[in-house]
C-alpha cells in the first residue's frame, strides 16, 4: 500500500471514529489489517509522525500519522501478553527484533523494550533498560543508553548519542504539534531532558542533566540573541542560571535565579572528545 493510500484509509477510519461509527467492538478485519500496515509501515520508516518541510526545513507533525497511533489505542482492547516469563497487559505487542542483527543493530537485554510501531535503523545501540514508545524514530547509526526513555513519535536523527538516563518526551497530542526532534549528529550527555516539541540541531554536543524545554529560554552567544524552542545546530550548550524577574521579593533574600541554557560555538577540543566517545562505544 502506498504512503497516500495508508494516509487516506487512515484519515476515513480516523472520521468514522471521531463520529462513534466504530470502536473497538464494531471494527472489521479490515480496520485492523489498515491498522497492522500502518504500524509495518512506522517500523519501516516509510511514515513518520514529523518530517522537515519547506526552504528552512521547519519540522512539521504530520496529524495522519498521529491519528493513526491513537486509532491503534482507540480500536484495541487491552489484553494480557507474554515477554520474558512475564506477564503484561497493553493494546499493542512489543515490536518484532528478531530482525536487527540482520541489519547490523543490537538491543541487550534484559528490558531493553521496543514497542510495536516504533522504527529502529541501522547499525543502532540500544542498551538496556530502554524504552523506545510507539512511533519514535531511531536513526541509523544511533545510541540509546541504559536508562533512557524515547517518547511517542520523538523523532531521532541518525548517529545520535543519547547518554544514560536521558529523557526524550513524546508528544501524541494534540496531533497539529510536532514532537521532540533531535537531529543528526547530536550528542546529548547523561541525564538530559528534552521536551515539548523541542527541536535540537543537527551536531550539537548537549551537556550532562541540561534540561531543553520550550519554557527555558536558550542564550545563543553566537547569533547573541535569546531564543525559544531550540538549539541552533553546531552548538555546544549547557546550564546555567541567570537572575529571575521576582529578584526583588523580600523572600529571597541574595535573589531569586531561574535556568536557563547558554549555547556557545562547538569548540574543537568539544568535537575530539565526542568522537573518542564514539571509538569506545563501537568496542
Amino acid at each position: 500500500m502506498s504512503s497516500s493510500t495508508l494516509e487516506s484509509a487512515i484519515t476515513d477510519l480516523w472520521n468514522r471514529y471521531e463520529a462513534n461509527d466504530v470502536d473497538a467492538e464494531s471494527a472489521t478485519e479490515d480496520d485492523m489489517a489498515t491498522l497492522e500496515t500502518f504500524l509495518d509501515a512506522l517500523e519501516a520508516g516509510d511514515v513518520r509522525a514529523a518530517e522537515p518541510r519547506g526552504e528552512d526545513g521547519e519540522w512539521t507533525a504530520n496529524a495522519w500519522v498521529k491519528q493513526g497511533i491513537l486509532l491503534n489505542f482507540g480500536l484495541r482492547e487491552t489484553r494480557a501478553r507474554e515477554y520474558g516469563g512475564v506477564t503484561y497487559n497493553d493494546v499493542l505487542p512489543l515490536a518484532d527484533s528478531s530482525d536487527f542483527g540482520e541489519r547490523g543493530s543490537r538491543n541487550t537485554p534484559d528490558g531493553t523494550v521496543v514497542r510495536r510501531g516504533a522504527h529502529v535503523g541501522s547499525d543502532c545501540i540500544l542498551m538496556s533498560p530502554a524504552f523506545v514508545n510507539v512511533g519514535a524514530h531511531v536513526g541509523d547509526g544511533t545510541l540509546v543508553d541504559s536508562c533512557d526513555t524515547v517518547g511517542s513519535c520523538a523523532q531521532i536523527g541518525a548517529n545520535v548519542k543519547l547518554g544514560a538516563n536521558t529523557l526524550i518526551g513524546g508528544v501524541l497530542e494534540p496531533v497539529e504539534s510536532a514532537p521532540v526532534v533531535v537531529e543528526d549528529g547530536v550528542s546529548l550527555g547523561a541525564g538530559c531532558r528534552v521536551t515539548s516539541g523541542f527541536v535540537v540541531g543537527e551536531n550539537a554536543v548537549v551537556g550532562e542533566n541540561t534540561l531543553l524545554t520550550p519554557r527555558i529560554p536558550v542564550y545563543d552567544l553566537v547569533e547573541e540573541e535569546v531564543i525559544y524552542g531550540e538549539l541552533p545546530a553546531e552548538r555546544r550548550a549547557f546550564t546555567r542560571f541567570v537572575e529571575s524577574s521576582i529578584s526583588d521579593h523580600d523572600l529571597f533574600e541574595g535573589g531569586a535565579y531561574k535556568p536557563a541554557v547558554v549555547a556557545t560555538a562547538l569548540e574543537d577540543r568539544t568535537l575530539e572528545r565526542s568522537e573518542r566517545e564514539e571509538v569506545l562505544r563501537n568496542r
